[in-house]
C-alpha cells in the first residue's frame, strides 16, 4: 500500500473524529441509561478489528478501491460533523436520555435517524477498501451490522417511550442508519 494511501486513511479518522473530541459533554447523568447496548458497541468495535487482520501493506491498492475509499471518508467526515453539530449537548457514547432531552430531526436526522451510526459504516467502507480484501470486508460490514442493529434498537425504545407517537411517526418516515432502507 503506498504512503499517501495511509496519510488519506489518517486524515480520513482524523476528520471523522475531531467533532466528537470538540464536542461539550454535559457532566449530568443521563436520566435513563440502557447499558445493553455495550455489547452493540464491542461488535462494532470487534467489526473494525478485522479489518486489520491481514498483511494489508504487502498488496497494492487498485485506483478504483482508493476512489470509493476516498469517497467514504468524505462522507464520513461529513456526516459526523453535522451530526454531532446537530445534536449538540445531547450527544453522548452510552445509550441514554437527558432529563431535557430533544427529538432531533433536523440536519442529517432528516435522512437517518442515527446518522453517527452512518457514519460510522462509511468509515467502515471507506478503511476497509484499503487495507481489508473483499472477503474480510463483506464479514466486518457484517459485525458492524449486527452490532449496530443492537444499539439502534435500545434507542429507537428509549426515544419511543419518551417521544411516544412523536417518534412513531418519525421512524415510520426515516431509515436508521442506511438510507432509504427501512
Amino acid at each position: 500500500m503506498p504512503g499517501y494511501a495511509y496519510a488519506i486513511l489518517a486524515a480520513g479518522w482524523l476528520i471523522w473524529l475531531t467533532p466528537f473530541l470538540l464536542a461539550r459533554r454535559r457532566t449530568e447523568k443521563p436520566k435513563e441509561v440502557d447499558r445493553r447496548a455495550r455489547w452493540g458497541v464491542l461488535l462494532v468495535a470487534v467489526a473494525y478489528s478485522i479489518l486489520w487482520q491481514n498483511s494489508f501493506w504487502a498488496r497494492p491498492l487498485p485506483t478504483w478501491r482508493l476512489a470509493v475509499s476516498v469517497c467514504c471518508l468524505v462522507l464520513a467526515g461529513t456526516l459526523s460533523w453535522t451530526s454531532a453539530r446537530s445534536l449538540g449537548r445531547q450527544w453522548r457514547i452510552e445509550a441514554g436520555l437527558n432529563p431535557d432531552h430533544e427529538l432531533v430531526t433536523s440536519g442529517p436526522y432528516r435522512l437517518v435517524r442515527h446518522p453517527i451510526y452512518t457514519s460510522m459504516l462509511f468509515l467502515l467502507v471507506g478503511t476497509g477498501l484499503m487495507v481489508t480484501p473483499l472477503p474480510m470486508l463483506l464479514l466486518s460490514v457484517a459485525v458492524f451490522m449486527f452490532g449496530t442493529e443492537i444499539r439502534v434498537r435500545i434507542e429507537d425504545r428509549l426515544l419511543a417511550a419518551r417521544f411516544g407517537d412523536r417518534f412513531q411517526q418519525y421512524k415510520s418516515r426515516v431509515a436508521a442508519y442506511v438510507p432509504f432502507v427501512k
